[in-house]
């Protein structure tokens, strides 16, 4: 199954410029997903990081993969569309080499847990067949209900 760009919005709730993910190309409900983002030098962060190297930030590298880790959360509990999921931890992350203009970004997300109101992942971003940044993200489901 494929996830188009338009259909990702409805699942989580970001929007240009913070939509960091194109499609989702492979995604398997409780196990995992594979997003992709073509980095095309034209987004907003690329003038001031850096002006004559531009560089595609870590912490961007993150989010997008987090972004993908949460079209899979709500794909496998489709109970929680229209719930918001945020950041609980982030542990491991690891860069390995930049990500440049005209670079293809692959976001391979790999279930470790998922709990009634939590996810925990392993994310692994990979240009060209080689890691770029590796980190374990966990986040935490606002259902917006009162547990009894």
């Amino acid at each position: 199954m494929i996830i188009e760009h338009q259909q990702i919005k409805d699942y989580i709730p970001h929007r240009d410029p913070f939509l960091f993910v194109d499609r989702i190309i492979e995604i398997k409900a409780n196990n995992g997903a594979i997003g992709i983002k073509k980095v095309t030098g034209a987004e907003f962060f690329f003038p001031g990081h850096f002006p004559e190297m531009p560089i595609m930030p870590g912490v961007i590298i993150i989010e997008a993969m987090a972004q993908v880790a949460s079209v899979l959360a709500i794909y496998s509990r489709p109970e929680i569309k229209g719930e918001i999921l945020y950041f609980a931890g982030i542990d491991g992350a690891r860069f390995k080499k930049p990500v440049v203009p005209g670079d293809i970004l692959r976001l391979e997300i790999s279930v470790i847990k998922i709990k009634k109101r939590m996810i925990k992942v392993r994310g692994k971003a990979v240009v060209d067949e080689g890691l770029v940044c590796e980190a374990e993200l966990t986040a935490m489901i606002q259902t917006g209900k009162k547990e009894s």
